[in-house]
């Protein structure tokens, strides 16, 4: 039988370059079965990684500014789609993202490739679980304005591993897990259970890709003799100086490997 990929590398970018969501979805779960098979090798392929750039992504939705992202009530069906479109957008990226920590930087232990197709595999199941609840609500992805900001912060980052841990999984990644639970309670308050549902088993499954983005931050720091609070301090001063704005879910940011010490200093602004 033939081989679909040669490389995971080449898994990686042809999975970056699909623009088609379902296809970048099969192409992922395809990806996932070949790695788990021992089908490709994690070992570098000696071919450097283009440069970062735009990702594969359908013409819609309109890339907006986040500011001009409509905000609608929960109290409507359209308001309903628009916030489970918006998740679905993050999502979305979030599969390109894991990709991109897969492709960009060579030279990882096995294990640290093998936790971010996992991860872009659960993020292939997430968009789908969102396209599917999306067509219930009458609406289908694109059907609104959405904004680059993850990618965005990749593409900042893709200069270092180390850079696109802490930034990415670790920064705009765990912010999904402190506004997610105020997300559930009023799609509950609402009626909307059955959104409310599928949030809290995808904020229940984003908790270890956050955990992951902490392990290989770390492990980068350890690498480069850098000390890890220090260097995430350092980081967000640089990325982000306007600071992180709470309310900060402290028992899943602790179940996701934030220490003592930074927990103490976000809760403390």
């Amino acid at each position: 039988m033939n081989r679909l990929f040669d490389t995971l590398f080449d898994a990686a970018k042809r999975s970056l370059d699909c623009a088609e969501p379902e296809a970048k979805v099969a192409l992922t779960r395809q990806a996932f079965a070949a790695l788990h098979m021992g089908q490709l090798t994690t070992d570098d392929d000696g071919v450097a990684p283009a440069p970062i750039s735009a990702l594969g992504r359908p013409e819609r939705p309109r890339l907006v500014l986040p500011r001009d992202v409509p905000q609608r009530g929960l109290g409507t069906e359209e308001g309903r789609a628009a916030l489970v479109h918006a998740v679905a957008h993050i999502e979305f990226n979030a599969i390109n993202l894991a990709w991109d920590a897969v492709y960009r930087f060579r030279g990882m232990p096995a294990e640290y490739y093998r936790d971010w197709v996992s991860v872009a595999h659960d993020e292939s199941r997430h968009f789908t679980l969102l396209s599917v609840r999306l067509a219930q609500l009458g609406h289908a992805y694109g059907d609104f304005d959405a904004h680059n900001g993850l990618w965005e912060m990749a593409t900042k980052t893709a200069h270092s591993c180390l850079a696109r841990m802490a930034l990415v999984p670790r920064v705009l990644e765990a912010r999904g897990l402190d506004v997610t639970p105020g997300m559930i309670a009023r799609l509950r308050s609402v009626g909307d259970d059955a959104t409310a549902d599928l949030l809290a088993v995808i904020l229940r499954e984003e908790v270890p890709h956050v955990a992951a983005g902490t392990r290989w931050f770390r492990w980068c720091c350890e690498y480069e003799g850098r000390e890890p609070d220090t260097a995430f301090a350092e980081l967000l001063a640089e990325f982000v100086p306007t600071g992180l704005r709470g309310p900060f879910n402290l028992d899943a940011r602790r179940a996701a490997g934030f220490g003592d010490a930074e927990l103490a200093r976000l809760a403390n602004g």
